[in-house]
């Protein structure tokens, strides 16, 4: 039930400690004919229950940045694979335990939830106004977080499986085409092979302060996605400044993380992002913007979920990506596009955020 291109850190990392514990899932799915975006965010926190932040939450900002959320309370109806990227969350009590089901049993035995796997994505909430959410698509991976068909890649490196960082981060699936529907507040959204992509992270606490950018639906390109970002996170009890760059393009992944390349970036609070990172072998320029005011979400903060994140999915993106030969740079790819995901969260941001 595995698929080939699972990477590193695709199962559930929770191993029945009592202590705090959070893990968080994030699915995007892109529509260009719709000009739209879906983002699911699933998280649980201390799932050994009897907790004062015990509980799921499933957020998912939809159409022209609205948002829906939603929270699972009950941790008897969260179920998670360990060996692998599948998990699922009932609200309420369903007529059958926890556990991946069919689509014709989920829809007939759960009210109201949702189920992931690595190739497929289902499910419903309502809210108290009578508003609904209604999915189902089914996955086909292109990119993990490698080259075609090279072993797939922890995103924090080698030492991520010591955990010796604070929250641990996985790119789950850097590229994919989605075929389905979702139904967002009466409105329906049909589609095939629209781009998708999907992260993960865990751990006892989330970075003080990070940005994000993300895009895999670029102009005239689609052989194409980038996922790029950085934050300040705990090492071993002290806090550092990192970020990273990664690129997968026509079957090679071009990564830039800081054991092989120089990574420099400057942020404004909001609206601006900017990227650039050097390799002996490569250079990547990455340029964010956006008009848009975004979109509070939650995260988990060591006070339970916290709107102290800002996200769109309507941001304008620049990517420049050149090889290095002898002293001269020679073009490898360069795209655009108005769909890419931007995000600020933690904190302060009262200033540009800058390090060169």
């Amino acid at each position: 039930m595995l698929h080939p291109l699972q990477t590193p850190h695709s199962g559930y990392h929770w191993n029945g400690q009592a202590g705090r514990f959070f893990e968080g899932w994030y699915f995007r799915l892109t529509l260009p004919a719709a000009r739209q975006t879906f983002a699911f965010m699933y998280s649980i926190e201390d799932p050994a229950g009897g907790r004062p932040h015990s509980g799921g939450t499933a957020q998912i900002l939809g159409p022209d940045d609205r948002y829906f959320c939603r929270t699972c309370p009950d941790v008897s109806q969260f179920w998670a694979w360990p060996d692998g990227l599948g998990l699922g969350h009932w609200r309420g009590k369903a007529q059958t335990p926890p556990r991946l089901l069919s689509p014709s049993d989920f829809k007939d035995d759960v009210s109201e939830g949702y189920q992931v796997t690595a190739t497929w994505h289902q499910g419903y909430f309502k809210d108290p106004t009578g508003g609904r959410v209604v999915w189902q698509y089914h996955i086909d991976p292109v990119y993990g977080w490698g080259s075609a068909g090279q072993p797939q890649q922890s995103t924090a490196g080698l030492l991520s499986s010591l955990q010796i960082f604070e929250p641990g981060w996985q790119i789950l699936m850097a590229h994919g085409h989605a075929t389905g529907w979702v139904e967002w507040q009466g409105d329906r959204y049909e589609f095939a092979k629209a781009p998708a992509y999907s992260e993960k992270n865990w751990g006892r606490s989330f970075p003080q302060k990070w940005f994000w950018l993300h895009c895999n639906a670029f102009d005239g390109v689609p052989d194409l996605a980038l996922t790029a970002g950085g934050g300040r996170r705990q090492v071993l009890g002290w806090m550092e400044s990192v970020a990273m760059v990664g690129v997968h393009y026509a079957g090679t992944f071009y990564e830039f993380v800081p054991w092989n390349a120089r990574v420099s970036w400057r942020v404004e609070p909001w609206g601006d992002w900017q990227m650039r990172s050097d390799r002996p072998d490569y250079r990547v320029e990455v340029t964010g913007t956006t008009a848009h005011p975004g979109t509070l979400v939650r995260v988990p903060t060591q006070d339970g979920m916290a709107f102290r994140c800002r996200d769109t999915a309507q941001g304008d993106l620049s990517l420049k990506l050149w090889q290095r030969r002898g002293h001269d740079l020679e073009l490898v790819v360069a795209a655009t596009s108005s769909q890419a995901g931007l995000e600020v969260g933690g904190g302060p941001w009262e200033s540009t955020w800058a390090q060169e």
